[in-house]
């Protein structure tokens, strides 16, 4: 009967909300350890060819110039002044110092996995990219997995604001897909595998869960502060 009644508890803190959460977050994990284990420790190179080989048919001049200038939004040139921008504003505009320390974690903590993944696996780049100075391990793709991340940041800071419903959705299906052309532009570039760019991909979206969900309680918003008291 207690079972029962523990179950059932269990049961009702699952909405469909976490619910759905839960779902793609295990479906990262999966799809993160299956590219881990058949591309990139047993080294299949059957997708990844397959991809280069499918992009390679859109290769020009023009696009080679568009895909440059979306690469630029997932370089650490790019990315470090739009989180100090972020921080700043709550910091001295909004005075929510609580999401600003929440964002600076997030931030700081992402790439420490980030270098930590990429040492650990030690991938060395596609031969022949089409920019050059690019450097460091390929796997998971940083580019992709930074630009994820500040992605969901984003779209975290749309949700939790006051505007309207479909501004929201609208806001945050063009940023997202500003990441996702940003994750293309480094395997049409040939900076990266596609395996690389999907693998940093479910990495962002699994580090968003795991961050988020500790920072609820390290961090609680003021509202569930006083909820509590």
């Amino acid at each position: 009967m207690k079972m029962d009644v523990k179950s059932k508890k269990i049961i009702d803190l699952i909405t469909p909300r976490i619910f759905i959460i839960l779902l793609v977050f295990f479906s990262m994990v999966g799809l993160f350890a299956l590219i881990t284990n058949e591309i990139v420790l047993v080294n299949e190179t059957t997708f990844d060819e397959g991809a280069f080989q499918f992009i390679g048919q859109y290769k020009s001049e023009k696009a080679t110039q568009i895909f440059t200038f979306f690469t630029f939004f997932g370089s650490g040139t790019f990315l470090l002044p739009a989180y100090l921008l972020i921080i700043s504003f709550y910091i001295f505009f909004s005075k929510n110092v609580r999401r600003s320390i929440k964002i600076t974690i997030v931030g700081l903590s992402s790439t420490a996995l980030l270098f930590t993944t990429k040492y650990y696996f030690h991938r060395q780049r596609p031969v022949n990219p089409l920019i050059t100075n690019v450097s460091g391990f390929s796997f998971p793709s940083g580019h992709s997995f930074s630009s994820f991340i500040l992605c969901g940041i984003v779209m975290y800071i749309i949700i939790k604001s006051t505007i309207s419903t479909p501004f929201k959705w609208i806001c945050s299906s063009l940023i997202f897909s500003t990441a996702l052309i940003i994750a293309l532009s480094r395997v049409y570039l040939r900076v990266h595998y596609a395996s690389d760019a999907i693998a940093g991909f479910c990495l962002s979206l699994i580090w968003l869960v795991i961050s988020f969900w500790v920072l609820t309680f390290i961090l609680p918003s003021k509202k569930a502060i006083h909820t509590v008291s």
